[in-house]
């Protein structure tokens, strides 16, 4: 799953400008599972249509069938792959096929139990593509249906943690750009042969002051993401850019001497430069009245 160099602008530019970027992610989203939904169900229809098989086991036969993908398996059945880590503490195939026919038989249990051994709710799903028609009755709905919600998280998820790693650093190159900070004070990519201080997917970005490191951290979270001050102190980071930050936050980052800037705050970007000013890195006051125009001038550079 990718994301645009045209979305990755427009997040960025929005960010900048102080404005919700999500609508851009959850539109993505709605594309992206829309699709996903109308190619199941036409895998739907061409499994019922062509298999011999009774009952519930068409769909076990062609959706559990251990040749799939790891993760269309374990969607299939309705359970995600963290989930099956979390579980067995592995996500090995041979463990996956296990917990994806285990969690399906368990599902079909419940949904048995839910709905009694005959429809008590007449729920049913007609589906047709091309020429090819069927009907679902209540339980292979609630298993597809099932299926989908876990698509659809999976999908929700990978798409949000793709936008993280596409954007995140950019963002921060897009800021040393604005604020004119010299090539030589930013990197995100360190050659150290010094293992103990190798570049790390956690770590997003640095900044240079003469022979002094200092890590950023971005993430583009909101309110109520779990993600804490405690965990950025962990990462030995000494910059925390974030969408928002909770007072609790920024107490904690505070008392810890870690610089943040909350983008989403009122002139959000802006304490960039108190950051900047503060570990002695050259900058360059920003015309805010050119914003627009400084924006578009680095990203022809960026990307």
């Amino acid at each position: 799953m990718t994301i645009t160099e045209h979305l990755a602008k427009t997040i960025i530019r929005q960010i900048l400008k102080n404005e919700d970027y999500r609508i851009e992610i959850v539109t993505l989203i709605d594309t992206v599972f829309l699709q996903l939904a109308i190619d199941f169900f036409k895998k739907i229809v061409e499994a019922k249509s062509n298999s011999k098989r009774a009952g519930r086991d068409w769909y076990k036969q062609v959706f559990l069938d251990p040749g799939l993908p790891s993760k269309d398996l374990a969607s299939n059945s309705g359970i995600n792959m963290k989930t099956i880590f979390n579980m067995y503490g592995s996500s090995r195939k041979d463990i996956v096929i296990n917990a994806a026919s285990t969690h399906h038989d368990a599902l079909h249990e419940s949904i048995e139990s839910l709905i009694g051994a005959e429809d008590k709710f007449g729920l049913n799903l007609k589906l047709r593509f091309d020429k090819h028609s069927v009907k679902l009755n209540a339980e292979e709905t609630l298993i597809v249906i099932n299926a989908l919600a876990v698509k659809r998280a999976a999908l929700r998820g990978g798409l949000w943690s793709t936008v993280g790693k596409k954007v995140e650093g950019p963002l921060m190159q897009t800021l040393c750009k604005l604020y004119k900070v010299p090539d030589e004070n930013y990197t995100s990519k360190i050659d150290n042969s010094n293992q103990e201080e190798s570049f790390t997917r956690e770590v997003d970005f640095y900044l240079i002051n003469n022979n002094e490191k200092y890590k950023c951290e971005v993430k583009l979270m909101g309110k109520g993401n779990p993600e804490s001050a405690d965990a950025v102190i962990a990462r030995d980071s000494k910059i925390f850019v974030a969408d928002t930050l909770s007072e609790n936050n920024k107490k904690q980052l505070d008392a810890r001497g870690v610089e943040w800037v909350a983008l989403r705050d009122k002139n959000g970007f802006q304490k960039f430069a108190t950051v900047l000013k503060r570990l002695g890195i050259p900058f360059q006051t920003i015309d805010l009245t050119r914003l627009d125009k400084n924006i578009s001038k680095a990203f022809s550079e960026i990307f």
